[in-house]
């Protein structure tokens, strides 16, 4: 199973840090590895989302999990399960500062095969990381 994992202390409320990730229409203002982004983000809605590192494709996910202030988790992929990706964004607050984390791993039987071609996200999940923390203690 390949997976992607970043984390980063945040000096400010978890409040306001989910008020930026849910807001999806600042979210290009912000948020350096995102060309574009459609939909809402809640509970049950469809998210498309175009990566700057290849804009002409769009990867619609699903809200399947979504708690105020606290996480959600984006799910997608193939029918039936035959690939799929789960993200999951979650705060940690501690005092006046939150740990944030977001985590992405895909699976089902063709994970092996497609798995291959999925590129190093690391990188960009560092870069979200540090965007989001500019803008929340900005």
């Amino acid at each position: 199973m390949r997976a992607f994992r970043t984390s980063i202390t945040i000096h400010s409320s978890a409040d306001h840090i989910w008020r930026i990730l849910t807001d999806a229409v600042t979210w290009t203002q912000w948020n350096t590895t995102v060309e574009k982004i459609e939909g809402t983000i809640a509970l049950g809605k469809t998210v498309k989302v175009y990566p700057k590192i290849n804009p002409k494709q769009a990867f619609p996910v699903k809200v399947t999990e979504f708690t105020a202030g606290k996480g959600m988790v984006w799910s997608g992929g193939m029918p039936f399960g035959l690939f799929t990706g789960k993200r999951i964004f979650t705060l940690w607050p501690n005092g006046d500062q939150v740990l944030f984390t977001m985590e992405e791993t895909f699976s089902g039987p063709l994970e092996p095969l497609i798995g291959k071609s999925i590129p190093n996200m690391q990188p960009v999940f560092e870069e979200f990381a540090a965007a989001l923390k500019k803008r929340a203690e900005n």
